[in-house]
C-alpha cells in the first residue's frame, strides 16, 4: 500500500520536472526547422539521389559558437528540445546556453523530417550507412549553414556512434567530442545477429513482396518481430535463467 500512495507522488514531481524543464526551455530563442536539399549525393555503396533532404532544427544565433547534437536511432533532432534533455542543457545559465551558442540539430538520413525509405522509393532506397549518415551531416553543417568549425560534438547511442566518426574523419574540424552511450568498436555479434533476425523475419513474410505491399502484417504473424528479441529483463545465464522465447530461423544468407 505504501508503494502505491508513492506513484501519485512520484508522477507529481517528475510532471514538475517536465513543466521546469519547458519553462527554462522556454526563456531562450525560438528553435527554427528547415530543410537542405542535397544535389547528387553519392552512397558508400555506389548508388546515388539526385535529391537528399536533410531536415535540420537550430537553436540560437548563427553568430553564436556553433554545437552539432546528434540524435539516436528512430529520434530526430527536434525530439532533442525535449525538457529532459535540452530543458536542462540549452536554457538560460545551462551548460548549452542557447543564448551563447548556435546549436545545430539534423535529421539523420532515414529519420525525422529527412530523406527516407518511406518517402517513397522503399526498398529501393540506397542502402545507407553510418559513414553517409556523417557525410551528410558534414555537408549539411559546412555547406547549408557555412560553418567552418564547430565548438563541439556530442551524441547519444547512435549518434554517439556518428560523434566518433565525425572524429575519424573530420579530426581538425570540432574542438571536442562527447560520444555518449556508444564505444568505438564495430557493432557485436549479438547485436549483428538480432538485427538480421528481425530483417530475415521481414523478408521472408509471404505478405513482405518485395516491400511492395503498405499492408501490416497479418496478426498470427506479428509476434515473430517481437520474438526476435530477447526481453530486456532477461537474466545472465545461470542461477535464475530462464528460456528465452524461440526465434525465428531463416534460410537467407547475409547480403
Amino acid at each position: 500500500m505504501r508503494n502505491r500512495c508513492a506513484l501519485p507522488g512520484a508522477g507529481l514531481v517528475l510532471g514538475l520536472v517536465m513543466l521546469l524543464g519547458s519553462a527554462v526551455l522556454a526563456q531562450g530563442p525560438t528553435p527554427k526547422e528547415e530543410v537542405w536539399t542535397l544535389r547528387d549525393f553519392k552512397f558508400q555503396t555506389g548508388e546515388a539521389l539526385a535529391e537528399l533532404n536533410l531536415a535540420y532544427t537550430t537553436l540560437g544565433d548563427p553568430a553564436g559558437e556553433p554545437v552539432l547534437i546528434l540524435h539516436g536511432t528512430t529520434g530526430s533532432g527536434a525530439g532533442l528540445l525535449a525538457p529532459a534533455f535540452g530543458g536542462e542543457l540549452f536554457g538560460p545559465g545551462q551548460p548549452l546556453d542557447a543564448s551563447k551558442y548556435f546549436i545545430i540539430l539534423p535529421d539523420a538520413i532515414g529519420h525525422g523530417k529527412s530523406s527516407k525509405p518511406s518517402d517513397g522509393l522503399r526498398a529501393a532506397f540506397p542502402r545507407y550507412t553510418y559513414d553517409d549518415m556523417v557525410s551528410a551531416q558534414y555537408r549539411l553543417v559546412t555547406e547549408g549553414l557555412g560553418v567552418k568549425h564547430l565548438r563541439l560534438v556530442l551524441g547519444n547511442s547512435m549518434g554517439g556512434m556518428h560523434t566518433w566518426l565525425w572524429g575519424t574523419h573530420y579530426p581538425e574540424f570540432m574542438d571536442a567530442l562527447v560520444p555518449m552511450a556508444s564505444q568505438p568498436t564495430e557493432m557485436s555479434s549479438r547485436n549483428w545477429m538480432l538485427r538480421r533476425m528481425i530483417i530475415d523475419a521481414i523478408r521472408n513474410d509471404p505478405d513482405w513482396k518485395g516491400a511492395s505491399t503498405r499492408a501490416n502484417p497479418a496478426p498470427c504473424r506479428r509476434p515473430r518481430y517481437s520474438m526476435a528479441s530477447p526481453p530486456a529483463a532477461a537474466p545472465w545465464p545461470g542461477k535464475g535463467r530462464r528460456p528465452h522465447a524461440r526465434l525465428p530461423t531463416s534460410s537467407s544468407t547475409p547480403d
